[in-house]
């Protein structure tokens, strides 16, 4: 199993200093996001057979999800331990709870990809939108292997091609095409580096897993306007704050306004805009 590397240390404190910056703004885009993105944690629980009393690990839980729907759902008999990279994304789940009354999840600020626990033998891992931004894939699926029990299943959602997923592809792509950066993997984490979904089913099977299963599942996010799709990209993207921060402020204004004309294909009525986004769900069990 793959150990963490000295250059990989300095790129995960970046990556943790970035999602805490983010983490205001996920607070005032949440309702708007979660709109389109809860039926993925509902999708997720019940790939995971989630039920009442089952014990839950969510990887990568950010805001708190799925770990909330599936506190919901497994009841007082049940228990959630939710990790998360980054304090301040952790403090805003916190929040979330409490205002739901659940106290049946713990949240632990702990590396997902490398999840320093003292519990294990979870009968469901999940994890939405976070494997991706793990670098060693390896490892990381080795360790939710191992941190489950026999017959134990894991649920998680990645993203399609960035062609495939607007909300994502369609402004980063437009940073680099204007502002003339690099692409690749080592440019900036990529959220959708694990399209290929042949790929992740191997690397499913190497880590140990069995009977896994790949549906594409789309997701579909509306906002006001173009305006307000450009504000919540800018707010909660931890890859495309850090595209942006390199460059003038009369790139960006460049940059606004490409997406803004590209967005035109996407309006409903009234500049209000609806995107449909192709994500896939994968499933798999531990033998």
């Amino acid at each position: 199993m793959s150990s963490q590397r000295p250059d990989n240390a300095e790129s995960k404190r970046a990556q943790r200093r970035e999602w805490d910056e983010a983490s205001l703004g996920w607070k005032k885009w949440w309702s708007v996001f979660e709109q389109a993105a809860q039926k993925v944690s509902n999708r997720l629980i019940e790939l995971a057979n989630v039920r009442p009393g089952t014990r839950v690990l969510d990887l990568a839980t950010g805001m708190g999800e799925p770990a909330l729907t599936a506190a919901r759902r497994v009841g007082p008999a049940g228990r959630v331990v939710a990790v998360d990279q980054s304090a301040g994304m952790l403090a805003a789940a916190r929040e979330r709870s409490a205002a739901l009354g659940l106290t049946n999840v713990a949240f632990v600020e702990t590396d997902g990809e490398l999840p320093a626990l003292h519990e294990r033998d979870f009968e469901a891992a999940l994890c939405r939108w976070g494997l991706m931004f793990m670098r060693d894939l390896p490892a990381a699926l080795g360790h939710i292997h191992d941190l489950l029990i026999a017959g134990g299943r894991f649920a998680t959602a990645v993203w399609d091609r960035p062609e495939n997923v607007p909300l994502i592809g369609l402004a980063i792509e437009r940073v680099r095409e204007i502002a003339g950066l690099p692409g690749g993997p080592d440019a900036v984490p990529d959220p959708c580096r694990l399209w290929d979904t042949e790929a992740l089913r191997r690397s499913l099977a190497q880590a140990g897993f069995e009977d896994i299963a790949i549906e594409p599942y789309p997701v579909i996010f509306e906002f006001e306007s173009a305006s307000s799709f450009l504000a919540f990209r800018r707010d909660t993207s931890a890859p495309l704050r850090r595209l942006l921060k390199s460059i003038p402020p009369e790139t960006r204004q460049k940059i606004d306004q490409a997406v803004t004309q590209a967005m035109a294909r996407f309006e409903v009525g009234g500049g209000r805009i609806r995107m449909e986004n192709r994500a896939f769900l994968a499933s798999a069990r531990r033998s």
